[in-house]
């Protein structure tokens, strides 16, 4: 595939986010699983999880207001600097607190799909680094392709551990904080592109006018006010299924080690990476939003049907087959906001959305560690299952009448 296409911005932004991502594969199965380790229950596990989530909140409100101001490459660029301390907290201390602190300041992600403050400011940028409206939807599908390869081949490190108690005679937390020095090292690499990025990121003022300070305008304000409303249905029902506690359930339900969890999620990332190609070729025919909910759908059935799983074999056919479907709304929905949005509405549009996801996501780990506790290990699959299903019957309802440009 030739990519004379994309700038020399937009390849270092597909390179960033495959180091950062290969990183997110292998903490997002190990990290609920580590805290077990070291004597955290389920709610606390669930707690720790959270304040990972709460973290995009903080820094995704943060892009929206300052970014276009301070600089789109000094954010990044801090943002990468948070990931290596938070990672050198969590080797150093099992201290609870300093946990809690490294989990809220370091952009660590644990879903198994990035949703932090770094893709709402590339998200802004992307479609600047291609010189024609038909290639967003490819340049899209290829950064979320780029980083699920990325994840799928991170989670297969997350079998490194179990190799080094067998071979080197480590205990498993010893083995397990392996992990995050190797986490620390691709965080400094993650920074040293982003240092390499041109101006051409930042938003241009025309006419030499200075960059406005209100981006958003009523017309698009209503618009990204509703989308922000479903996208939040959908991240609070996505949250009861994180990797991290997917993950968990495996571990739990079927006594599933590290090294079959990370083959199990690394075939996973392969299936979701190659749905992002198909879901722009979908797209080309049937529009973005009827890609969104006619893929959406049917992986929440998949989801539900994944609680009642009589057995380890079953399970993964279940979880494989949903994950080939549930993130072909990914690239399509990045896609559509930013093209009915103006180009310096795109930061504050994709933070906000992005916000939105992360405040309702953030809640619903700690309530997965107590409908496990109350109910069963799988139900937050089944709640999770209806509300996504929720999610994609209001976004069909609002918005398929509101089409992008090239679809007008």
């Amino acid at each position: 595939m030739t990519l004379d296409w994309i700038s020399q911005d937009g390849k270092l932004l597909l390179w960033a986010r495959t180091v950062r991502t290969f990183s997110y594969g292998f903490l997002s199965v190990i990290l609920a699983i580590y805290l077990k380790l070291i004597g955290f229950n389920e709610i606390l596990i669930g707690v720790v999880l959270t304040v990972t989530l709460v973290n995009s909140v903080i820094f995704n409100l943060l892009s929206s207001a300052y970014a276009d101001r301070i600089g789109r490459k000094k954010i990044l660029t801090l943002y990468a600097v948070l990931m290596v301390i938070s990672a050198v907290i969590f080797f150093f201390t099992n201290n609870y607190v300093a946990l809690i602190i490294a989990a809220l300041i370091g952009t660590i992600n644990v879903t198994g799909s990035e949703i932090g403050a770094f893709l709402s400011l590339e998200q802004a940028i992307l479609p600047q680094t291609v010189n024609n409206i038909k290639k967003r939807n490819s340049i899209f599908a290829l950064y979320n392709m780029v980083g699920t390869f990325a994840m799928s081949g991170g989670v297969l490190v997350s079998g490194l551990p179990n190799f080094l108690e067998q071979h080197y005679g480590l205990d498993q937390i010893s083995a397990i904080k392996t992990l995050f020095v190797f986490y620390a090292i691709l965080a400094l690499v993650v920074m040293a592109i982003y240092l390499a990025l041109s101006k051409g990121v930042e938003i241009q003022p025309k006419n030499g006018q200075s960059i406005p300070q209100n981006k958003i305008s009523p017309q698009t304000r209503g618009i990204i006010t509703k989308l922000s409303s479903l996208f939040a249905v959908d991240s609070f029902g996505g949250g009861f299924v994180i990797q991290s506690i997917v993950a968990f359930w495996f571990y739990s339900r079927f006594g599933a080690d590290l090294t079959m969890l990370s083959y199990i999620f690394s075939a996973a990332g392969v299936l979701t990476a190659v749905s992002f190609l198909l879901a722009t070729k979908i797209a080309s025919k049937i529009g973005l939003v009827n890609t969104m909910v006619f893929t959406h759908i049917p992986s929440n059935i998949l989801l539900i049907l994944l609680a009642f799983a009589p057995n380890f074999s079953v399970g993964i056919l279940l979880y494989l087959a949903r994950m080939s479907l549930s993130q072909m709304d990914v690239p399509t929905r990045q896609s559509y906001i930013v093209a009915i949005v103006n180009e310096n509405e795109r930061v504050a549009a994709a933070g906000i959305t992005n916000t939105s996801r992360n405040v309702a996501q953030a809640v619903s780990p700690s309530l997965a560690g107590v409908v496990i506790q109350i109910l069963s290990l799988s139900a937050p699959f089944v709640v999770g299952g209806i509300l996504k299903i929720a999610y994609d019957i209001g976004i069909f309802a609002s918005f398929r009448k509101i089409k992008p440009p090239e679809e007008i």
